[in-house]
């Protein structure tokens, strides 16, 4: 649900769609997804002083609430 929800607003703002995608890992209190997407698009998703990343983080955090789970949300250059 949230990896999917994570790529297709991801691939909305950035300028390369198709060198998108999410890779989902458990960790031992919930999980983390890395959002893998070209360098030049890595600065969309960060946003300025960090707003659009935090923004998503905030917005994926509030699943918590549901489920009782941790999420991380990293972005990472895709080097494909």
């Amino acid at each position: 649900m949230i990896e999917d929800f994570l790529t297709a607003y991801i691939k909305k703002i950035v300028k390369k769609p198709e060198c998108v995608f999410v890779q989902k890992n458990q960790i031992i209190d919930g999980y983390e997804f890395i959002i893998y997407a070209d360098t030049n698009d890595i600065g969309k998703i960060v946003g300025k002083d960090g707003k659009m990343i935090a923004s998503i983080k905030a917005f994926i955090s509030g699943c918590k609430a549901k489920d009782g789970l941790n999420y991380k949300v990293m972005a990472k250059v895709n080097n494909e």
